[in-house]
């Protein structure tokens, strides 16, 4: 993985901490939840790929309430965070994996 990509992608991971976001880890061959309580605990030594969830996959209730909290930028930032939505394109760049339709369901 490139230097970029690491950064990127430890960028978009310190964001979505507060809201718990599951990563497949590559030497456990696991499913972990990433959150601040277990950040301490987990190593991060190992290759991980956080599951989130394609724009496209926004339903339309989740659309008006986006465009309503867009009014304010870091807000609507962190829904989409709180939503694990891949706004940054991490899904294509091979970074993430497109989280199974339910994974996040509250």
């Amino acid at each position: 993985m490139k230097q970029e990509d690491k950064e990127l992608l430890l960028k978009d991971l310190c964001a979505r901490l507060p809201y718990g976001v599951k990563v497949k880890s590559s030497r456990r061959r696991i499913l972990v939840t990433l959150s601040l309580d277990v950040m301490n605990d987990f190593h991060l030594g190992c290759s991980i790929k956080p599951y989130f969830r394609p724009m496209s996959s926004m339903t339309e209730e989740e659309n008006n309430h986006y465009i309503n909290t867009f009014i304010c930028m870091w807000d609507a930032v962190d829904w989409l965070n709180e939503h694990h939505f891949d706004y940054r394109g991490l899904i294509e760049k091979g970074l993430a994996i497109e989280a199974p339709e339910g994974m996040y369901k509250k």
